[in-house]
C-alpha cells in the first residue's frame, strides 16, 4: 500500500514540476518579448457610414415650410448641412481612436425635389456637396438616369469627374454604355474602387443597379445592364486579386434583392443598400454577409462598426458591444454645418432664379407659400384612390383645359410618379401652409424635349371604348405589378373587381391570361370643376363599343406605355389620336405635348402648383385647399362579385353535371316509352 502511495505522489510531483516549468517559460517569454496576440487583440476596427435615396433633399423637410433653425420644436428632418455635422462628429471621434472611417452612398442621390431640376441646367449640387462632406464612393441608382444618360454625363462632368474619382468614386459595375458615349469614353463611372486604410485593412467596393431599379429607370438610352449576380461574382474576384481584405457592395436594389445577392454570390462581406427606402434598425445577416440600409431623404445616417481579424478573415459587428445605434436620426438636435449650409444656400439662389424663369414670373421662391390646408393630402394607402391623386389629376385636367382653351374630359397619373404626401406646416410661422417646394416634391420627376425638368403634359383623344380599356389596363397593372403602376383619375369614376382582372395563369409559360371584364361600371363626369361625390346629374355611362372621342391628358412617360399595351394584349389596344381622330404613331408622340403661350412645354408640376394657387382665398387672402380633398371622392371603387376564375373552374363541372342530368332524363324517357 505504501509503495503505491509513493508512486502516486511521485507522479503528481512530476506533473506539478512540468506544469511549473511550462508556466515559468511562458512568463519568461512574456517578459522578454512583445505580447502574443489573443483572439480579440489582433482585431482591426473599421466604421462604415452610409446613406441612400437622398432624392435631392438638400434642405430639411417633411414639410420644408416648417423649418425654423434653432427652434426647439422644429419638426423637420434631414438636410445636407445637418447630415454633414453628424458625419464630421463621428469622423473626428474615430480619428482620436485611430479608427478609419469609410462613407458610402447607395444611389438615388438625385431626383425628387426641385433641386434636381438644376441637373439639366448644368449643375451638380448633390454630388458636389457630397464630395465636400467626404463621401468615398457612390453608386449610380435609377433616378440618376431621370434626365437620360446624356444629362447624367454632363452632371458628372459638372461634378468634376473623372478626376473626382480620386476623392469620391462613382460606381456602376453592371452598366455598359456604348463605347462612344461620354459615360464610357470619358471614364465618368467605374466598376470598382479600392481603399487602403491606415490600419492595414484594404477594402474593395463595387456598385450594382438592381433588377427592379433597372425596370423603373426613366431613360437609359442604349446603356446595357449586365446580370447582377454574375457581375458581382466577377467584381469580388477582381477585388480579391487586387488585395482587398473586405468586399463591400453598394447596391441600388432593395432588401429582397440584396438578400438574394448575398445568398447566391460568395465573398461579399457587406452590402450597403438602397432603392426600397427601408430603414434597417438592425442589419440583415444572410450567411456571412451583413446588409444595411438607412431609409431615405437623409432622415438617418447609417453607422456600421466592424472588427476584422486578419489571421482568420473573420468579421464581426461591434455596434451592440459599443452601445451604438445602427441608424442616427438627423433632426433638429443637430446643428447645421456652416460650410455645407453656405453651399446649399448658393444652390438655392440658383434654383429660385430658375423657378422664376420656368414659371414666367409666377413663382419666385421654392419656399413660397401657395395655399393653406388644415389637413394633409396623403398618397396612401397603396392600391387605392388617394386624395393627393385626386388633387394632382384635377390640377392636370382643369389647368390644362385653361391653357389650351379646350375642355379636358379625363386626366390620369400613376402612383409611381407621385412621390409623397402634401403635408401642411404645423409651426406657428407656417400654420397650415403649403409651399411650392413641398407640392412640387410630390410630382416633379422627369424631363421634357425642351431640356427642362418635369414631365410635360400630353394631350390625346381616345374613344369611349378605349377609355374603358384604359380602366381595364389600370386594374391589370395594379394586380400584376403593384402600387407603382396604380393609376389615379380625374373626370370619371368606376367600379372594378380585381378578382376578374386575370382569368388564370398558364402553368407552363407562367403567363397570366387577362380578361376585359374587371370593370363593372364606368361613368364620365360632364360638369365643371372638381367632380362631386354625389350623383348630381353630371355623370354619363361609358358604354362598351362607344366610338365618341374624349379628351385625355397625362404625361409623356405614361403615354409612352399606351401603344405597348396593344402589342402585348391586342384586345386591350389603345391608339392615341389627335383632335381629328387621326392615329398618332409612337415615333410622333411628341406632337401631342401641350405648350404654353410662351412656347414652353406645360409641365405636370406647373399644373399642380398653379391649381393650388388659384383656389378660393381664405380670411388671410391666401388660397385655401377645399375640404373636398380631405378625403377621397369615390372615383375608384373596388367591388366584389362572383369571380370569373370561379366560373372558369366550375365550367367543366357544370358541363359534366349537365351531361349527367341529360343522361338521367334520357333514360327516364326511354323507360316511360317501354312501359307504355
Amino acid at each position: 500500500m505504501s509503495r503505491d502511495r509513493n508512486r502516486t505522489f511521485d507522479r503528481r510531483n512530476t506533473r506539478l514540476k512540468t506544469m511549473f516549468a511550462v508556466l515559468l517559460t511562458v512568463l519568461l517569454v512574456a517578459t522578454l518579448s512583445p505580447a502574443a496576440p489573443s483572439a480579440g487583440s489582433s482585431e482591426l476596427n473599421l466604421t462604415i457610414l452610409h446613406t441612400n435615396d437622398e432624392h435631392s433633399a438638400l434642405i430639411p423637410h417633411s414639410p420644408a415650410v416648417d423649418h425654423d433653425p434653432g427652434h426647439p420644436d422644429d419638426p423637420t428632418v434631414g438636410g445636407f448641412a445637418r447630415l454633414a455635422t453628424v458625419i464630421g462628429e463621428i469622423t473626428a471621434l474615430k480619428a482620436e481612436e485611430d479608427e478609419p472611417v469609410l462613407l458610402f452612398n447607395a444611389g438615388d442621390f438625385l431626383g425628387g425635389t426641385a433641386f434636381s431640376w438644376l441637373a439639366p441646367a448644368g449643375h451638380a449640387p448633390e454630388l458636389a456637396i457630397m464630395q465636400a462632406m467626404g463621401y468615398d464612393a457612390v453608386v449610380i441608382g435609377n433616378h440618376e438616369y431621370d434626365y437620360g444618360p446624356d444629362v447624367l454625363a454632363e452632371y458628372l462632368l459638372a461634378a468634376g469627374y473623372p478626376a473626382a474619382h480620386q476623392s469620391t468614386a462613382a460606381l456602376a459595375s453592371n452598366a455598359r454604355p456604348p463605347a462612344g458615349h461620354p459615360l464610357a469614353a470619358r471614364d465618368l463611372f467605374r466598376d470598382t474602387a479600392v481603399f487602403e486604410l491606415d490600419n492595414g485593412i484594404t477594402v474593395g467596393a463595387f456598385g450594382l443597379l438592381g433588377v427592379d431599379a433597372e425596370s423603373v429607370t426613366s431613360d437609359t438610352g442604349e446603356i446595357e445592364f449586365l446580370d447582377q449576380h454574375q457581375t458581382a461574382q466577377d467584381m469580388v474576384q477582381i477585388l480579391r486579386d487586387r488585395g482587398a481584405d473586405l468586399i463591400v457592395a453598394l447596391t441600388h436594389s432593395g432588401v429582397d434583392e440584396d438578400i438574394e445577392l448575398a445568398r447566391e454570390v460568395v465573398g461579399i462581406d457587406v452590402i450597403v443598400g438602397g432603392h426600397c427606402h427601408t430603414a434597417l434598425y438592425e442589419p440583415v445577416v444572410e450567411g456571412d454577409t451583413i446588409i444595411v440600409q438607412a431609409g431615405s431623404l437623409g432622415r438617418y445616417l447609417g453607422r456600421l462598426e466592424l472588427a476584422y481579424t486578419p489571421e482568420t478573415g473573420g468579421l464581426r459587428v461591434r455596434n451592440g458591444a459599443n452601445d451604438r445605434p445602427f441608424l442616427i436620426p438627423v433632426d433638429r438636435s443637430v446643428a447645421p454645418h456652416p460650410e455645407i449650409s453656405r453651399l446649399v444656400d448658393g444652390y438655392t439662389v440658383i434654383l429660385n432664379d430658375m423657378v422664376e424663369d420656368l414659371s414666367a414670373g409666377r413663382f419666385e421662391d421654392v419656399l413660397q407659400i401657395l395655399a393653406r390646408s388644415p389637413f394633409p393630402l396623403p398618397n396612401h394607402p397603396p392600391l387605392q384612390e388617394s386624395s393627393i391623386g385626386n388633387f394632382i389629376t384635377d390640377g392636370m385636367r382643369l389647368i390644362t383645359g385653361e391653357v389650351t382653351g379646350e375642355r379636358v374630359d379625363v386626366a390620369v397619373q400613376a402612383n409611381g410618379n407621385i412621390r409623397g404626401s402634401i403635408i401642411p406646416g404645423s409651426m406657428p410661422h407656417a400654420a397650415d401652409a403649403v409651399s411650392f417646394y413641398d407640392i412640387t416634391n410630390t410630382i416633379g420627376l422627369g424631363h421634357g424635349r425642351d431640356g427642362y425638368a418635369g414631365y410635360p403634359i400630353v394631350s390625346v383623344y381616345l374613344t369611349g371604348e378605349e377609355v374603358r380599356r384604359l380602366l381595364e389596363v389600370a386594374v391589370l397593372l395594379a394586380e400584376l405589378l403593384g402600387d407603382t403602376y396604380f393609376l389615379q383619375f380625374s373626370g370619371l369614376r368606376y367600379d372594378y373587381n380585381p378578382d376578374n382582372a386575370v382569368l388564370f395563369t398558364v402553368p407552363v409559360m407562367n403567363q397570366p391570361l387577362p380578361t376585359s371584364r374587371a370593370v363593372t361600371r364606368a361613368e364620365l363626369y360632364t360638369g365643371e370643376g372638381f367632380q362631386p361625390l354625389e350623383d348630381n346629374g353630371h355623370y354619363i355611362p361609358l358604354e362598351r363599343g362607344d366610338e365618341q372621342l374624349y379628351h385625355l391628358v397625362s404625361d409623356s412617360y405614361i403615354l409612352s406605355f399606351l401603344p405597348m399595351v396593344g402589342d402585348m394584349l391586342p384586345h386591350l389596344s389603345i391608339v392615341p389620336k389627335n383632335a381629328r381622330g387621326e392615329a398618332v404613331p409612337i415615333e410622333d408622340l411628341d406632337e401631342l405635348i401641350v405648350y404654353r403661350s410662351d412656347g414652353r412645354e406645360l409641365k405636370v408640376w406647373q399644373t399642380v402648383a398653379e391649381y393650388a394657387s388659384v383656389q378660393p382665398a381664405g380670411d388671410d387672402g391666401l388660397p385655401q385647399i377645399p375640404q373636398y380633398y380631405a378625403d377621397t371622392a369615390g372615383r375608384i371603387n373596388q367591388v366584389g362579385s362572383f369571380p370569373l376564375i370561379a366560373a372558369a373552374c366550375l365550367l367543366p363541372a357544370l358541363v359534366v353535371a349537365g351531361a349527367g342530368l341529360g343522361a338521367v332524363s334520357f333514360t327516364r324517357r326511354r323507360r316511360r316509352r317501354r312501359t307504355a
